[in-house]
């Protein structure tokens, strides 16, 4: 409760407004600025507002006018700022407040679950990075114009927006009180620091409206935690719910990639509709437990199912966030399901690395092969992200494209012989589009 009020006095600090200058400075320029400029600004956003639907409208409002300015097709400019709101719910330190739960549910500390979602989280949203990026190439889109841009050094004057957030980690991380002492202590110094900028200054009208605001958070969640309650209750207390886990590990037949394929069904399933919070209080009742039975340790396996909890924002049939920017974005609703489905390809493959290979959440490994992982799976999802877009210095052939995915999936599967493999195919891909590009612009310059 007091998280989802701490984050609507959060936004009235005009923090959502510094974070989409921020990455507008950060990106504005580059190939397909807007697009990129959605991509961080709604990390950023998204982890405060602990909301997908809710951080799409918010910066959606912003960002998708600007991409479709630049020259991205309505229903692209919806999907990126969907996918990237969706992705802000397992952004780090916040973690749309899910973060709190789960330390709850697994029995670890704060501080030892926002480590461990780091890594997956960088590679989902380079994913989405890398997407966006080379669709911008292919379209031959232009950055912001240096004039439109903010300038850095008047912005990075509202830094202290960000001491409310950076001072919670820090109280809550450092076990210095309890995780409610620490959000009420983080509203009061939300409250101090916007008396620092007078346009977002929070007065007492403000300081009411945000109370509402997070009242009506705290009611909609409420109840949503409260169904899944009764759901969770009633499947357990008839059995089903052991039933349900019997059943896929029988279908499994031992098989651990048949399990996981099960359980994401069912993640994606249970999660339509439902937000975040209540969310994950469904899939840690219903799904964590199948993944544990089959051998997958209880804290990836609480990473797994709420990966695909979240990902039921974006996934058709109802997409709820991919439907909120295709109506800012006036574009098809499905259309923009499908496509930001498609810039979340990350979101649908790190979670199985996660289960196949917990050493991506840093357990029982060293620091060496934390950094091979995450080196070939950065080059594992460029591959796929650049096979489904069909663009690597020039339109690739549909049986490139094919080798290019096959090689970036080969690259995210544990494994010295399937990482050589990946990267003689992703290569070979990037070398005939680099050499084909280069004799097309000799041949227009003779």
């Amino acid at each position: 409760v007091v998280f989802i009020i701490f984050g609507a006095f959060l936004e009235r600090t005009g923090i959502s407004n510094f974070f989409i200058q921020l990455a507008n400075c950060i990106a504005g320029k580059y190939a397909g600025g807007p697009a990129k400029v959605a991509v961080i600004s709604s990390a950023l956003c998204g982890m405060v507002s602990g909301s997908s639907v809710g951080n799409t409208v918010t910066t959606g409002s912003v960002t998708i006018p600007m991409m479709k300015d630049t020259g991205y097709k309505p229903e692209f400019a919806g999907a990126v700022e969907a996918a990237s709101s969706t992705g802000g719910q397992i952004m780090p330190p916040i973690m749309g407040a899910a973060a709190f739960l789960m330390a709850d549910f697994v029995g670890v500390p704060y501080s030892n679950i926002i480590v461990r979602a780091i890594l997956p989280a960088l590679l989902y949203f380079t994913g989405i990075f890398i997407s966006v990026h080379l669709e911008a190439k292919k379209l031959g889109l232009s950055g912001i114009p240096k004039e439109k841009l903010p300038v850095f050094k008047l912005l990075i004057r509202k830094i202290y927006l960000l001491l409310p957030l950076v001072m919670l980690v820090i109280w809550v991380s450092g076990n210095y009180m309890t995780m409610q002492k620490a959000a009420s202590y983080a509203i009061v110094l939300s409250v101090i620091v916007s008396l620092f900028d007078k346009e977002n200054r929070i007065s007492v009208t403000k300081c009411i409206d945000a109370l509402e605001a997070g009242g009506r958070g705290v009611i909609s969640v409420a109840v949503a935690c409260g169904v899944a309650g009764i759901i969770s209750g009633s499947i357990t207390m008839t059995g089903l719910a052991n039933d349900l886990i019997n059943g896929i590990i029988s279908v499994a037949n031992g098989k651990l990639i048949i399990a996981l394929l099960l359980t994401m069904l069912c993640c994606i399933v249970l999660g339509m509709g439902v937000p975040t919070t209540a969310n994950y209080c469904i899939m840690a009742a219903t799904c964590a437990p199948i993944l544990v039975r089959m051998g997958v340790p209880t804290l990836a396996a609480h990473f797994f199912v709420f990966y695909f909890g979240i990902v039921a924002d974006i996934t058709p049939p109802v997409a709820l966030a991919a439907y909120a920017g295709a109506a800012i974005a006036k574009a098809g609703p499905m259309k923009t399901a499908f496509n930001a489905s498609r810039l979340a390809i990350a979101a649908f493959i790190v979670p199985y690395i996660i289960a196949m290979n917990p050493a991506m959440l840093f357990i029982n490994t060293t620091i060496p092969e934390v950094v091979m992982i995450t080196i070939t799976s950065i080059i594992g999802i460029f591959g796929v992200a650049a096979g489904l877009s069909g663009f690597v210095f020039r339109n690739m052939k549909w049986w490139e494209r094919i080798l290019c995915i096959v090689g970036g999936l080969t690259l995210l599967v544990p494994g010295s012989l399937t990482d050589l493999i990946g990267l003689v195919l992703v290569g070979a891909v990037c070398v005939l589009g680099y050499q084909a590009a280069k004799r097309e612009k000799e041949a227009l310059a003779a």
